[in-house]
């Protein structure tokens, strides 16, 4: 038979829980009924203190004997000038910033789009008749996106990690479309007018076929040789040299028929 636990019996006693249950155990095992009547007892001998009587002026006198340790509450007066009026020139000096930063990003975003579509022109209309000096001056912006591009990835290959895909396969996919436009720039540059420029392009046309056409992948050994490979080339000195040269490049090609590209 299990028997009435001591929370049960107590919550027997102040007429709580299953009574009905506890009742008819109670009735029939003495085990459980002595040990009930033993909590009666004790439960009879506790005496509750009574909460004191209080009188009408008992929250007076409480608050008496505070009310002088108290510090009085002053409210803080607002100062227009030294508040509000900082507040607002904050606000008008961000505005002001982010105005000035979405005009020059639109400018620098419009002038990106017109260098990208006139090299996508280029590059889908190579046969299109056009005269020496404005073809000489699309090819110098396809050159300039090329060399910038081209910068970047070399930077990305010296600090890639080859146990991070997502840093690998972004590498891959820019070289595969660096590759095609770096074919057009090498058919445009003659070897005989810029030899410097020729060389840097056959050498970073090594390093492109490399990283997107290796078979079974970019791996550590991989990209360890073609790291090695760019520095006994010098090929990010050589593509920095080529962008500081650009201006060269632009103002031969729109001023003489014989500049190189």
């Amino acid at each position: 038979m299990k028997h009435l636990s001591e929370e049960e019996m107590i919550a027997h006693a102040y007429g709580e829980g299953d009574q009905l249950t506890a009742e008819r155990h109670l009735g029939g095992c003495a085990e459980c009924s002595k040990a009930y009547a033993e909590l009666q007892s004790d439960l009879a001998e506790m005496r509750f203190a009574e909460p004191p009587e209080v009188d009408a002026f008992y929250e007076q006198r409480v608050w008496a004997s505070l009310s002088d340790s108290l510090r009085t509450y002053e409210a803080r007066k607002r100062s227009w000038l030294g508040g509000e009026l900082w507040r607002g020139l904050n606000y008008a000096a961000a505005c002001a910033l982010l105005l000035t930063m979405a005009f020059l990003g639109g400018r620098l975003w419009e002038q990106r789009r017109a260098q990208k579509a006139a090299a996508v022109n280029f590059l889908q209309k190579p046969q299109q008749v056009v005269p020496v000096p404005q073809r000489e001056r699309v090819v110098v912006v396809v050159l300039s996106d090329h060399l910038d591009r081209s910068e970047r990835l070399l930077m990305e290959l010296k600090h890639v990690d080859a146990g991070s895909p997502e840093m690998v396969s972004p590498l891959r996919d820019e070289a595969r479309s660096l590759l095609a436009a770096n074919h057009i720039c090498r058919q445009r540059a003659r070897p005989h007018d810029d030899p410097e420029l020729a060389t840097a392009l056959e050498h970073l046309d090594h390093l492109l076929d490399e990283l997107a056409n290796q078979p079974g992948g970019l791996d550590m050994a991989t990209l360890t040789r073609l790291q090695d490979e760019t520095n006994a080339y010098g090929l990010l000195f050589e593509v920095r040299v080529l962008r500081s040269r650009l201006p060269e490049l632009q103002a031969a090609a729109g001023g003489t028929k014989g500049s190189t590209i």
